[in-house]
């Protein structure tokens, strides 16, 4: 594996001092952010217990950035992630989540060309109006029941063919298909 390739080790002194071990430097959590932005992978380690505390500091980052009025994750996502962690269904939003940015991360390219020709550059994104209605109907079938999600049954199609009883039905089947596998796992 080439040295790029490989995660950049931050280590994490007692004195919560974060130490880049490449450069030989202390860094801040806006270097770090830095370093991501620039597609570089980060892996930060306590030095005196070895715990991984990566997914820690991530969040921090993301939490001061919200915090400063750079708002990327709107209320009602910030809101779905906590209910997912009160539901049965979070062994599942980490999958989602992950492929959505997957599908973001592959149409950024193209996104990037139409960003001075169209007025919404998203919806040039190759497949975003698929994945958006996907989402739609990942989020009806998985709340489905759950108080405070507005609604005690399979979502209805409102006319823009987002959703369907047929739809739900097969994204259920996929779904216990899926935890089945995971608890075999």
């Amino acid at each position: 594996m080439a040295e790029t390739e490989k995660p950049l080790l931050i280590k994490r002194y007692a004195s919560r001092r974060l130490y880049n071990t490449e450069t030989s430097d202390y860094v801040t959590l806006e270097d770090i952010a830095g370093f991501i932005r620039a597609g570089r992978e980060v892996q930060i380690i306590d030095l005196k217990s070895g715990d991984d505390l990566t997914r820690q500091y991530l969040l921090q980052i993301v939490a001061e950035h919200e915090s400063k009025g750079e708002n990327v994750l709107p209320i009602a996502v910030l809101t779905d992630l906590v209910r997912s962690y009160t539901t049965n269904v979070n062994s599942i939003v980490p999958q989602f989540l992950a492929a959505s940015f997957e599908m973001l991360r592959e149409g950024q390219s193209k996104m990037m060309e139409n960003l001075g020709v169209l007025p919404n550059p998203m919806a040039a994104m190759p497949g975003f109006d698929l994945m958006r209605k996907q989402q739609e109907a990942f989020m009806k079938t998985m709340m489905a029941g759950v108080p405070g999600w507005g609604g005690s049954g399979p979502a209805k199609d409102d006319g823009d063919g987002v959703t369907s009883a047929e739809d739900l039905a097969q994204i259920k089947k996929q779904l216990a298909e899926l935890q089945q596998k995971l608890s075999k796992l």
